[in-house]
């Protein structure tokens, strides 16, 4: 228990810190409360240089980790399932701190994904360092995973999820029980920090059951504009994987940096801008640019190595995808809701088919609105987001980082059936 609570306190305080930081970082040096703000007041050249130092900063951090690898979250989930572990503290230190500089200049790139490997990792370092046994390492792994992630979106029921659903892939009592605790532990303490409270507000969006149609079509929509960006972005990893680092970190940053020149709001990972789609406050030709200009950003900053994620980039491609349908529909004179709310669904169905992870996406999206009333378009929209994925042969985009390496399970009625190498 004692063990719990320390990895528990750890990835909250690990969290905090990296927030605390970044937004500490933009407000002395730019005067700015966000790095798109700092972008917007920024001259062109700063818009276009900063990403590519950033870049280049990541890409230099990275090549003095490069021999042991490891540090993402297809390493959590590897050493979760099976108990082989290629966690290590120095290597998600040195990540974390590369990401922190990419994001800090610019980069297009999430910051969730430093937290969440946080946490798993200092499950595997407490576990280790009090001796337990194998089984309640992983275990303490699975929890720290879920605290982290939980601590970087203050969505508790969703982190246990998560872990549930993708990091662990089964449900098991032994690992249910701990992920909750650490979870209310971790999700506690950085309330108290930044504030209660959904992320984004809470928000009250008209939907009805007459509209299940038309959600059911921007589930299908997401998941197509979610299956083109990540071949987007493996096109894209191709491509700058000729060059060494850090030098191809650096022209992905540049690549960013001429987008943001032109578009400021594709700085960073996808928080401001998903606000004010959620509010209803965008119109149609400044979200369709928004929405291009992300995917090929984050293309850029992703596809040339920088450390980071793509899930909130995700939420935001999704969440445009929604609004442009919402808007669309409304022109088209049909009764519904607000573009808002759709944005929320079409955030969830692009989370669906990026994780294939139906209730993780859907519970997510219900604990950042904290609007009751659109849970069931959210759970459908997930359930058709994910099927459409999978029939087309689509993985989520963990398993393709763990098939990469040559490990793929698959989950069936009868169990985790693994083929690794």
């Amino acid at each position: 228990m004692l063990a719990l609570v320390v990895v528990a306190i750890a990835s909250a305080a690990f969290a905090i810190a990296f927030r605390a930081t970044l937004a500490a970082s933009l407000d002395v040096v730019a005067g700015a409360a966000n790095v798109v703000q700092a972008m917007e007041g920024a001259t062109w050249w700063w818009r276009l240089l900063l990403p590519m130092l950033g870049g280049f900063v990541a890409g230099v951090l990275s090549l003095a980790i490069a021999r042991r690898g490891g540090g993402g979250v297809s390493d959590v989930m590897e050493a979760v399932a099976l108990g082989r572990t290629r966690l290590a503290m120095s290597v998600t230190l040195v990540k974390s701190a590369a990401s922190w500089c990419a994001i800090a200049l610019g980069g297009s790139l999430g910051r969730e994904g430093p937290l969440i490997q946080f946490g798993g990792t200092a499950g595997h370092e407490v576990g280790t360092r009090a001796k337990l046994s194998p089984e309640d390492r992983r275990i303490l792994i699975a929890a720290g995973t879920a605290a982290g992630f939980a601590a970087a979106y203050n969505t508790p029921l969703a982190a246990v999820v998560f872990v549930l659903e993708v990091v662990a892939g089964v449900i098991v009592i032994d690992t249910v029980v701990p992920t909750v605790l650490a979870t209310v532990i971790a999700t506690a303490l950085t309330r108290a920090a930044v504030g209660p409270g959904p992320i984004y507000g809470t928000r009250t969006f008209d939907a009805h059951t007459g509209e299940l149609v038309a959600f059911a079509g921007v589930a299908l929509c997401a998941a197509i504009v979610v299956i083109v960006f990540s071949h987007l972005v493996a096109s894209g990893e191709r491509l700058f994987h000729r060059l060494q680092a850090p030098w191809r970190q650096a022209l992905g940053g540049l690549g960013a940096g001429a987008i943001i020149v032109f578009v400021p709001a594709v700085a960073g990972n996808g928080y401001e801008p998903l606000g004010t789609l959620l509010d209803g406050a965008s119109t149609v030709g400044a979200v369709a640019v928004l929405m291009i200009a992300k995917a090929f950003a984050t293309t850029s900053s992703v596809g040339s190595g920088s450390p980071g994620g793509v899930f909130t980039p995700t939420l935001l491609l999704g969440g445009c995808t929604g609004y442009l349908c919402g808007l669309g529909l409304a022109a088209a004179g049909l009764d519904v809701g607000s573009a808002g709310g759709y944005a929320l669904v079409g955030m969830a169905a692009a989370i669906a088919t990026s994780t294939h992870a139906p209730l993780m996406a859907a519970v997510l999206a219900f604990e950042l609105s904290g609007d009751y009333a659109v849970v069931l378009p959210l759970m459908l929209a997930t359930a058709i987001a994910t099927a459409f994925a999978r029939n087309l042969g689509q993985v989520s985009i963990y398993m393709a980082e763990l098939r990469a390496r040559g490990v793929d399970w698959e989950v069936t009625m009868e169990g985790r059936q693994v083929s690794s190498k």
